[in-house]
């Protein structure tokens, strides 16, 4: 058994849908990092639109703490603010 495959099958349940029997704004993360390691790139956007945007941030985070860039919080900030308006957008649209 691959790690993908591990991943697919251990999948956590989104405890939003169990309680009200909707999605959250966070479902869809997990298996479009399944899809990014599969290589499907287009299809994980699809699944969850932030996924892009979250990698970027993440990786500028780290890259902020290890070399504590002079205006990194502040770009940080607007990569947060990007990634709440694309999560709340996305989940506005799949409520509809």
């Amino acid at each position: 058994m691959g790690f993908i495959s591990f991943l697919e099958e251990h999948l956590l349940s989104c405890q939003w849908k169990d309680q009200f029997g909707a999605e959250c704004a966070g479902c869809g993360l997990q298996r479009s990092v399944i899809l990014l390691l599969k290589g499907e790139f287009v299809e994980a956007f699809y699944m969850y639109p932030a996924i892009y945007t979250l990698i970027i941030m993440f990786t500028y985070l780290g890259l902020h703490l290890k070399f504590d860039f002079k205006r990194g919080s502040k770009i940080l900030l607007y990569l947060f603010i990007i990634n709440i308006l694309i999560i709340a957008s996305s989940y506005g649209i799949k409520t509809n």
